[in-house]
């Protein structure tokens, strides 16, 4: 009982100082008082900082009186004085109170945080949309790209740092520092992005292998034990893993530039490089083939419609779930001959035709959208416990075509997928 008094009374505080900070008085002191609102929230147990959210979202919101009248006045006239007002009256004061916010010294990593933790609750509580959107639109201004820095993760990277790499790794975990090593040894390469504000902490990072040839399977690139390789034979770089590490950061676009700028460098540093690669997981396959392995059956050919059909029923899709078959034992390297031809057919056809939809594989949007080809699917790829039950082991590389990206970009944004001869030949 006492605590909850407390606390109510912490959460009164913060709502006091977010209202003074908006005011004009607050724009004078913002700085101070700004820190005075970080320290009360920073105080708030997580039912106070859901109901501080509840302010947030209810209590700074545009005036609608006042944005009926802009807006009709902006149809009325249609010139620039109207809309500027009408942008005025638009934007809510949460925005306003954000900046300031902003203003003091832990400002930006006090905003990740509250984003954070707004994320975890949105769900439950979708009345703060809009507070999320103001949020996102404010933090997708300030990690501009052009306002990052990007920097190469060395084994003479400070500790701290590479404990973070180690901790955020999240699509082939790094199994301690004998494994983070060999990933920074010559023919390895990461990089990641900072901002000024977060001083040591990577806001998104990606490792590269530097190898003679497009990559086929994971386990060659992060092998502890494998020999490094001689810089003569660099020809290809092969981006396997991106990862984020600011959760507060979801939805702003980040690795589309990160894969392009660290390209630019690598291309400066190592003019042998010819190629520019990826070798992902296809976290969605499996799943979408639990779920009957439906398509756009208008987008197929009528060829592409019976192959299509063929496939799935030479592996009975529907009878089993995946997880069943790896219970009962299946693995890539002991199935049987006949399920390799149409498990790759409809992986091939599930990643031409379901990544432009809203619930597409998401790996495949990010790599397409960002002007990437649909280039080779790999079969064993991923033997891990993670990669069978994912994608049944299989891989897909992404191929960079630096000339060719903003066209491909600009296709995709259609729902047009731009993929390999030969990975039309397997449908």
């Amino acid at each position: 009982m006492l605590e909850r008094f407390i606390q109510n009374k912490k959460l009164d505080a913060a709502k006091l100082t977010a209202k003074k900070l908006l005011s004009a008085r607050g724009e004078a002191n913002a700085q101070s008082m700004a820190m005075k609102l970080i320290e009360s929230y920073e105080h708030l147990d997580p039912r106070s900082q859901t109901d501080f959210f509840h302010h947030l979202s209810s209590q700074f919101n545009p005036d609608p009186a006042l944005v009926l009248a802009a807006a009709q006045r902006y149809h009325s006239e249609r010139n620039e004085s109207s809309l500027i007002q009408l942008c005025q009256v638009v934007e809510p004061p949460r925005q306003e109170l954000l900046r300031r916010v902003n203003r003091a010294p832990s400002g930006t990593a006090t905003l990740l945080k509250m984003r954070r933790n707004l994320l975890s609750c949105l769900k439950e509580h979708p009345a703060f949309e809009a507070a999320d959107a103001d949020l996102h639109h404010l933090l997708s201004s300030w990690f501009n790209p052009g306002f990052l820095e990007l920097h190469q993760i060395t084994w003479n990277s400070p500790a701290q740092l590479l404990e973070k790499i180690i901790e955020h790794e999240s699509v082939h975990a790094i199994d301690g520092w004998d494994d983070l090593r060999r990933r920074l040894q010559p023919d390895r390469r990461c990089f990641a992005f900072f901002h000024p504000q977060l001083p040591g902490e990577p806001l998104i990072f990606v490792e590269v292998a530097l190898v003679s040839h497009m990559a086929k399977n994971v386990a060659d690139l992060i092998n502890k034990q494998a020999p490094v390789g001689d810089p003569k034979s660099f020809k290809a770089a092969i981006f396997y893993s991106i990862s984020n590490c600011q959760p507060g950061l979801r939805g702003v676009s980040l690795g589309n530039f990160l894969i392009k700028r660290v390209a630019q460098k690598l291309i400066e540093d190592i003019p042998t490089l010819k190629m520019f690669s990826t070798l992902s997981p296809i976290p969605g396959f499996t799943q979408w083939l639990d779920a009957g392995a439906a398509l756009p059956e208008e987008k197929l050919s009528s060829a592409q419609q019976r192959k299509w059909h063929e496939a799935k029923n030479s592996l009975s899709i529907g009878s089993l779930s995946w997880a069943e078959r790896l219970k009962n034992g299946w693995h890539p390297e002991r199935s049987d001959p006949h399920e390799k031809t149409p498990l790759m057919r409809l992986c091939a056809l599930y990643l031409m035709h379901k990544t432009p939809e809203p619930q597409g594989d998401a790996v495949g949007k990010f790599h397409l959208s960002n002007g990437a080809t649909l280039h080779q699917i790999n079969w064993a790829a991923d033997l891990s416990s993670k990669g069978l039950q994912q994608s049944a082991g299989l891989m897909v590389n992404y191929l960079y075509e630096l000339d060719k990206v903003e066209e491909q970009h600009e296709a995709f944004s259609h729902k047009k997928v731009c993929w390999s001869r030969g990975v039309e030949k397997l449908v």
